[in-house]
């Protein structure tokens, strides 16, 4: 699973990359020598710490490449800001940071166009379907964290090629300033006080977030995994009784009162309750009991990637109890927070904050969303157009 822009996770059909991800004729090919050891064993073969030699073999050879090429990672979102600038200062590595309200399909498109150069995203945090995509499409190196056993098996691709990292529920973010009565259901939200008020964060064939959200509101009303079409059609309701607004929810936005009612993954809505407090905003967080929509992010490694021992650094960094605890601190629930309550490491005061959810989530199959994008892809344009 955005801060001053919003982080997209783009979801189906190969998009057209950015102009800033297409411009990928310049960038020498990376030097691979620094990720070597003495006895010849390389990074970017790598498939876990212990086969490089251990962790400080892999601490010492990710100092010497000295850099880690990161995308779409907006530091207000679910903590970020604190991960990179933890890692920075753990390990002297300098994290160059592109692009960060790019898509998933930018991510893989980047991998791609950019392949043998020293500018190639060494790592992605993409929504989860694209770590399917990315492995299937061979651009992930499989790596095993340390903590690698500890991940749930449904939560991980059992190459290790991709690995789930920190997750949320969708929920409906409101300026109780600005709305006399804030929605908490997705039945709320066809009332008629909130004529164009209620927005996502994002296009829903593009943005991971909005995607989800539509996904939420099938649920909602009668759909299921199998079936997004309610969740398509429920928009479309929106969109003709005018409570749908088509700009797109962002902080901004949200100040300026375009969006006072925002369709978003609870960790942000709530990080947004949090900041926008000091700027005297009241922004409510609801999980709707009629739609409870669960999913995570997930990270994976760029198989050629120009930096390979910081990338596989970056990796054991997220999947520590330092980086599982710093997610949690921007209100995500870490893929290992069971593993880490076992262990009693988690950051119980942050736990603590979370919005609060009743019942065990459940999560579609790799199928089920596929047929769902596919359904999004061919039926949201004509749901919400006009």
């Amino acid at each position: 699973m955005t801060v001053s822009l919003p982080r997209k996770a783009a979801l189906g059909g190969a998009l057209a990359v950015v102009a800033a991800l297409a411009l990928s004729a310049c960038g020498a090919a990376p030097d691979n020598a620094s990720s070597t050891t003495k006895d010849g064993k390389s990074a970017a073969t790598a498939t876990s710490a212990a086969d490089f030699g251990g962790m400080d073999a892999l601490v010492a050879a990710a100092k010497k490449e000295g850099t880690l090429h990161t995308i779409a990672l907006p530091r207000d979102w679910a903590n970020y800001g604190a991960l990179i600038d933890g890692f920075q200062k753990k390990y002297g590595i300098k994290i160059q940071n592109e692009s960060p309200d790019a898509a998933s399909q930018d991510e893989l498109n980047a991998i791609t166009s950019r392949q043998g150069q020293d500018r190639a995203p060494d790592v992605i945090d993409v929504g989860g379907s694209f770590g399917l995509t990315a492995a299937q499409q061979g651009i992930l190196a499989p790596y095993k964290v340390a903590s690698y056993g500890d991940i749930p098996a449904a939560q991980k691709d059992a190459q290790a090629r991709w690995y789930n990292d920190y997750g949320g529920y969708i929920s409906i973010g409101c300026d109780a300033k600005r709305v006399k009565e804030c929605p908490t259901t997705f039945k709320d939200l066809l009332k008629p006080e909130y004529k164009g008020q209620v927005a996502l964060n994002g296009n829903p064939t593009k943005a991971g977030a909005a995607f989800a959200g539509v996904y939420a509101a099938a649920l909602a009303n009668g759909g299921s995994f199998d079936d997004i079409q309610p969740g398509i059609d429920f928009f479309g309701k929106l969109k003709k009784n005018g409570n749908f607004t088509p700009v797109e929810s962002t902080p901004a936005t949200i100040e300026k009162g375009e969006t006072p009612i925002s369709i978003d993954w609870d960790y942000l809505n709530a990080g947004y309750a949090k900041e926008f407090k000091a700027k005297g905003l009241d922004w409510k967080v609801a999980v709707p009991d009629d739609g409870k929509y669960a999913q995570y992010y997930t990270q994976g490694i760029n198989k050629n990637a120009p930096h390979p021992a910081a990338a596989r650094l970056w990796e054991e960094y997220l999947y520590s109890t330092e980086g599982q605890n710093l997610w949690l601190k921007g209100f995500a629930r870490p893929v290992l927070l069971p593993a880490m309550e076992k262990a009693g490491t988690v950051d119980k005061t942050a736990a603590a904050a979370l919005p609060q959810v009743t019942g065990t989530p459940t999560f579609p199959s790799d199928a089920q969303q596929t047929k769902a994008k596919t359904a999004l892809t061919s039926g949201w344009s004509k749901a919400v157009s006009g």
